[in-house]
């Protein structure tokens, strides 16, 4: 690997890096909401075109830098725009920035990954390539995978960019509404006192439905 391929992914690297060393983290909570979501609610209704513009750009670099605060920032999202705005905009940031790491991880690792593994990586790609898309919904769908694994591993299998992106904007949406419709909901318990916690998205039924949208997209396989 030459310096050159590896500077996008080790640039994405520093990001996560600089987000955890400066505790940047303790600003996406809903208490923080809570304090500002006056200020925020009239800057996007003043701003129709350019909040949405702003909001898909920032969730684009959160998606690229792998910071985990992307479950809160969608929930914002949904607060902001509404659950179907919300969705559309963050479906939008996260597919562009999940293309960002895809490429750079493809432009650095996969290379080095061929020279050392040998012959069944030939045969691994060959069914991502063959059945890629639906590996991928499949793996979008399920709750249990990280987003940025997710990322990952396509690029190094030999995965296209276009079943890629097309799995990507199709596999989040399922998630990305519930907690957008999470959020749009959001104002009525802001205006309560008591504490604020993001454990009653997850629900049972919801983390069932997901699951058995991801099966479903396995059937063609």
């Amino acid at each position: 690997m030459t310096l050159k391929r590896i500077i996008p992914l080790l640039l994405l690297g520093l990001g996560l890096a600089l987000f955890m060393a400066l505790d940047l983290g303790r600003f996406f909570d809903l208490a923080e909401l809570r304090v500002h979501q006056a200020e925020l609610q009239r800057w996007v209704d003043e701003r129709p075109v350019v909040a949405p513009a702003t909001y898909i750009l920032l969730y684009m670099a959160l998606v690229a830098f792998s910071l985990p605060v992307a479950s809160f920032v969608t929930i914002v999202g949904g607060f902001l725009f509404g659950a179907w705005s919300g969705t559309l905009w963050t479906a939008i940031g996260a597919t562009l920035g999940a293309s960002l790491v895809f490429l750079a991880a493809r432009t650095a690792l996969r290379d080095a990954l061929r020279a050392k593994a040998g012959p069944w990586l030939d045969k691994l790609e060959g069914e991502f390539r063959t059945n890629g898309f639906h590996y991928l919904l499949f793996l979008r769908l399920v709750p249990a995978f990280p987003f940025w694994l997710v990322n990952i591993a396509p690029a190094l299998f030999g995965v296209r960019f276009a079943p890629f992106v097309l799995a990507t904007a199709t596999g989040i949406l399922p998630g990305t509404f519930v907690f957008a419709y999470f959020g749009h909901g959001l104002s009525t318990t802001l205006q309560q006192s008591g504490d604020l916690s993001l454990a009653a998205i997850a629900t049972p039924e919801i983390l069932i439905g997901l699951t058995l949208l991801a099966l479903v997209s396995l059937l063609p396989v």
